[in-house]
């Protein structure tokens, strides 16, 4: 049986790579994102179905959530760091800025995408979010944002949980292959994350996709509720 797939923040990077996971897989998959052209380009080059929006704005989010009929797989892939916050010359005022676009991009918007579609997932579906090693250490404003989002995520899964969908976070260490650092990762500071890892390379946006897909498969149907780090033990639980 084909499912349907969502994956906000499908045209580049982690996102992009989890929605082309699952097209191999021949779902019917739909992505998003924030330019028109991005998302047109995006979609006819991964043969998928692409809507513009921005999952931070709630009406955007209910007028994509009425394309659809039921949905199998969310994958809240959208958010990053931010760009071009106003400085309108207040130090206190730029604090707030950056903490507010943090919270909207990497929280709010998997909150939003999610409340919005929640009663359109299948028995047997899961939600997925993107999370990040920097909730762990030295993320500031975007690592707390990250970490309010895996706090969400444990009450989201006892929410849905009774309905037979699982929801979870993948916590993605140094990825190679993205955009993340807006073209600033240094050489040095590159080999510094790679050298963090136990396995001496840095992630790939496969890594991702593949654990994406598997969390959202038949074997995974008792994974819920948790925070699972990608990150070749650059961070390790116990």
């Amino acid at each position: 049986m084909t499912r349907t797939v969502l994956v906000t923040g499908g045209t580049s990077g982690i996102g992009r790579a989890i929605a082309a996971r699952f097209a191999t897989d021949h779902a019917e998959v739909h992505i998003t994102g924030r330019h028109a052209d991005t998302v047109a380009a995006a979609a006819e080059e991964l043969g998928v179905h692409g809507a513009v929006c921005d999952a931070t704005e709630p009406g955007q989010v209910e007028e994509l959530t009425a394309r659809f009929g039921a949905l199998d797989v969310l994958i809240n892939a959208a958010g990053g760091l931010p760009q071009g916050a106003p400085d309108d010359g207040s130090a206190l005022a730029a604090v707030l800025a950056q903490w507010q676009a943090n919270l909207a991009q990497n929280l709010l918007g998997a909150v939003l995408t999610t409340t919005a579609f929640q009663d359109k997932l299948t028995p047997g579906g899961a939600v997925l979010s993107i999370g990040s090693i920097g909730a762990e250490r030295r993320g500031g404003s975007y690592g707390a944002a990250k970490a309010a989002l895996a706090a969400w995520n444990a009450a989201l899964s006892a929410d849905l949980g009774p309905r037979g969908i699982t929801s979870n976070v993948i916590s993605a260490g140094y990825i190679a292959g993205t955009n993340f650092f807006h073209g600033q990762l240094t050489d040095e500071r590159q080999s510094a994350l790679v050298a963090e890892t136990h396995n001496k390379r840095p992630g790939t946006v496969e890594d991702i996709a593949e654990t994406a897909y598997f969390l959202a498969s038949p074997g995974a149907r008792h994974i819920t509720g948790q925070t699972l780090h990608v990150n070749g033990g650059a961070f390790t639980t116990r």
